[in-house]
């Protein structure tokens, strides 16, 4: 436990004021409307959300995580969440302008207007609280396991305390300040997260015991942590920690914030942007920020984590009242954040508490809106007042947390629980993909493939034929167990999809003409719509498909992000020739992307 100075006490204080300022400040027009409430008058600029964007995903669980990573597989182990840079891009420049198109509230009311009948109805409901309770209760878990985690070592708090203090501010400022408060605090939030962590890693490499960034990289105990790629000298590395996520996960598993096609909070804000430019605007710089530039400090963090504390059982001598439920590698972080300095620790701690408002005020109002656009308005009251669906809107938001609160006592580690939470969302992905650009694909297909997904998962994950098909001993390597899930998964969803009723022209040509997606898959659909005499924009009739630009540009900025990730590393660990050859191919590809970006523009 930690000895907060004066200083550090005013500079916590002072921040968290100004954060219940903001969101009481804008509490009176976030309430004039559920559109309001929840997108903010849909007027937001680029800058804003991508900023918002970016420090929503710095949660507490983050670095957490990071650090848990790095000590079991060394920096190249965040592969398992890099390759999801791929699923970004491509939102960025295909999905983006689809999204706001389509001009829905949630990325659930995209359900009823891309698929007709019963079954669009049903996955719209079934998905809110599917996506808004159930999934967004865990990832939310994550985030507050890693609170409590932080405040038994920092501050010497149990959990439930750790959980009244964080929490209540949060959901006073979540519920009362709507979208509009959480966008604006994550303004805030994201600088002063971002100081932080810098001044930490810059701190807590200096300390005597570690010796600074030379003796650091040159310590023969984290030699085999530094790469930044995985050995390619053993299968058992590379094929878990690189091939598969870069071969199969980024495009066919769910997972908030990296959503294949683009959706929850990342659908919220492009839907809250201006217009379609904006909408790209902010998902680009959210990943250049998310993906290139934010991980390396708590990647120094984690490596000099392993010259101070080199075990489990080091930080458990260290920090002997952990709960031993709560004892693991994730610890190192905060274990190494107690050696900072008074007002650095107090800008720290202040950092750590804003990126536990932030991140978790954004999932309580994007699964809020779940709740009352997608489920109590079209299930329970479809003619509810605005006054009564911002009501229900604060009433879910405040019932998320306790829900989420509740089932964090009963977790370990993030990682295990990033690692479930990919399991039983493969092989939905491909879904989220295609069914902007192919006729056929239905409600049941996707019903089929959350359905299977998630029985497959527990059928391998939590019974003897899983350890029997998938392990050291089985019949194939574990690694295999993922793309295993995914290839049944696709299967069933493919064959239920041609078992299936399509749905009916009409609402396919209505999709058509609202959100203009375009692509050989929709031609038997616009034909159709001729034959009745139903024309699209004649002004886009001439110009080509915008779908292999705009993968191009992926592609393009896909590499130049990834050539920066890999330069700034270089950087850091003093590999000045390399940090520069990946520069100089960064630069390159930004120019390519530049040239394709422009001719984009120019498409529909």
């Amino acid at each position: 436990m930690i000895d907060l100075s004066l200083l550090d006490i005013v500079i916590i204080t002072g921040f968290f004021s100004i954060i219940l300022f903001i969101g009481f400040y804008v509490s009176k027009k976030s309430s004039l409307s559920s559109n309001e409430y929840f997108l903010s008058g849909r007027n937001m600029p680029w800058w804003l959300l991508g900023i918002s964007m970016v420090a929503t995903t710095f949660s507490t669980d983050t670095p957490n995580l990071v650090t848990d990573i790095v000590r079991n597989d060394g920096v190249s182990g965040n592969w398992v969440w890099w390759a999801f840079l791929f699923t970004g891009l491509l939102t960025v420049f295909v999905y983006a302008k689809l999204w706001r198109r389509s001009e829905v509230s949630t990325d659930m009311e995209f359900y009823e207007l891309r698929y007709s009948g019963w079954g669009g109805k049903f996955l719209r409901g079934f998905r809110a609280i599917y996506l808004g309770v159930i999934f967004n209760v865990m990832a939310m878990a994550g985030v507050i396991l890693a609170a409590i985690k932080i405040g038994e070592i920092m501050l010497g708090l149990d959990p439930l305390e750790t959980i009244l203090y964080a929490g209540t501010i949060t959901v006073i400022f979540s519920t009362v300040g709507g979208f509009r408060g959480v966008v604006y605090t994550d303004f805030v939030l994201f600088f002063a997260a971002m100081a932080g962590s810098i001044g930490a890693a810059y701190y807590l490499v200096n300390l005597p015991e570690v010796g600074g960034m030379t003796s650091l990289i040159t310590n023969e105990s984290i030699s085999n942590k530094l790469s930044i790629l995985p050995s390619f000298d053993d299968p058992n590395f590379y094929i878990p920690l690189l091939i598969i996520p870069l071969a199969v996960q980024w495009w066919s598993s769910w997972y908030p914030g990296s959503e294949p096609g683009g959706g929850g909070y990342i659908a919220q804000r492009m839907l809250a942007a201006k217009n379609e430019n904006h909408a790209i605007g902010a998902t680009f710089f959210y990943n250049i920020m998310h993906y290139a530039l934010r991980p390396w400090p708590w990647i120094v963090v984690a490596l000099a984590s392993l010259v101070v504390f080199p075990d489990i059982q080091s930080i458990q001598e260290a920090f002997p009242n952990i709960s031993p439920d709560k004892l693991g590698q994730d610890l190192a972080y905060p274990a190494m954040l107690t050696k900072l300095p008074s007002g650095l620790l107090g800008i720290v701690v202040a950092s750590l508490g804003a990126a536990f408002m932030s991140t978790i005020s954004t999932h309580l109002n994007w699964g809020s809106s779940y709740i009352v656009y997608d489920f109590y308005k079209q299930q329970i009251n479809k003619n509810a007042s605005e006054k009564e669906l911002v009501n229900v809107g604060r009433l879910s938001t405040v019932s998320l947390f306790v829900l989420s609160s509740l089932f964090a006592l009963l977790l370990t580690n993030a990682l295990e629980l990033f690692q479930i939470i990919l399991m039983f969302g493969a092989g939905t992905g491909l879904i989220f993909i295609l069914r902007w650009f192919w006729w056929r694909i239905n409600a049941w297909s996707e019903i089929s493939a959350m359905l299977v997904s998630g029985f497959i998962t527990i059928i391998l994950k939590y019974t003897y034929i899983g350890d029997y098909l998938f392990s050291d001993t089985g019949v194939f390597e574990s690694y295999y167990e993922f793309p295993a899930v995914v290839l049944v998964t696709t299967f069933i969803w493919l064959l239920v999809t041609f078992l299936t009723k399509p749905d009916t022209t009409e609402s396919l040509i209505d999709f058509c003409k609202k959100t203009n997606p375009g692509g050989p898959g929709w031609e038997k659909i616009r034909k159709e719509a001729e034959l009745q005499n139903i024309f699209f924009d004649k002004k886009d009739e001439d110009k080509k498909w915008s779908v292999p630009l705009g993968i191009i540009c992926m592609l393009c900025g896909s590499f130049a992000i990834y050539s920066l990730l890999f330069s700034t590393g270089y950087f850091i660990y003093g590999e000045i020739n390399n940090g520069l050859s990946f520069l100089i191919i960064g630069i390159v590809f930004s120019f390519g992307l530049k040239y394709n970006w422009n001719k984009l523009k120019k498409l529909r």
